[in-house]
């Protein structure tokens, strides 16, 4: 038997996303009232085609100017309780968390990001998960970049929003499944 430590193996945790990690306003990105702000939402799924009801997103982003470094402002605390107050709608962070509600279902309002960094990163939490997954939500019509240009038009449509209306667009999230039922995830070494 060697002395060196050995690695302990991966395990799930939860669900408890759902009611332990969100905060005050965690989908609130863009500043109160700014005329730029978009709305994204959408439902993620299991490999059955279910909702996922205790799913746990975060967004993370570009200003639209092409800044990266964000500003602090997404977990304020109550200088008097110590309590989470979240945002202070003033402030645009570049980072969002959210999670879905029994539907599924999610939204965030954020900024448009820029076109050198055209999408907004997502991780996913959820429940049976050993570890988070990455993907990127684009907008359409929008300049591919190098990891749009490398995949398939098939799969490249599971990374690109769906616009609904102005300002507003879908991006659904499959957690499994075949071809163009399951988002494109990405794996970072």
């Amino acid at each position: 038997m060697s002395d060196r430590p050995q690695i302990t193996p991966s395990q799930t945790v939860g669900p408890f996303y759902g009611y332990a990690l969100p905060f005050a306003r965690g989908g609130e990105i863009a500043p109160t009232g700014d005329p730029r702000t978009i709305t994204l939402h959408g439902v993620v799924r299991d490999g059955n085609g279910d909702p996922v009801p205790d799913a746990l997103l975060e967004f993370w982003q570009a200003a639209p100017d092409g800044s990266r470094t964000g500003a602090p402002g997404s977990l304020r605390h109550d200088p008097v309780t110590g309590a989470v107050i979240g945002r202070d709608g003033v402030a645009f962070t570049g980072f969002g968390r959210v999670s879905t509600d029994a539907d599924g279902h999610y939204a965030v309002r954020t900024l448009p990001p820029p076109a050198d960094a055209p999408y907004l990163s997502v991780i996913v939490f959820a429940r049976g998960l050993l570890h988070h997954l990455y993907t990127r939500a684009y907008l359409p019509g929008q300049p591919h970049d190098t990891l749009l240009a490398g995949l398939s038009e098939g799969r490249r449509e599971t990374l690109i929003m769906c616009q609904e209306r102005e300002n507003t667009y879908r991006f659904d999230i499959g957690m499994q499944g075949d071809g163009a039922e399951e988002t494109v995830f990405l794996e970072f070494r």
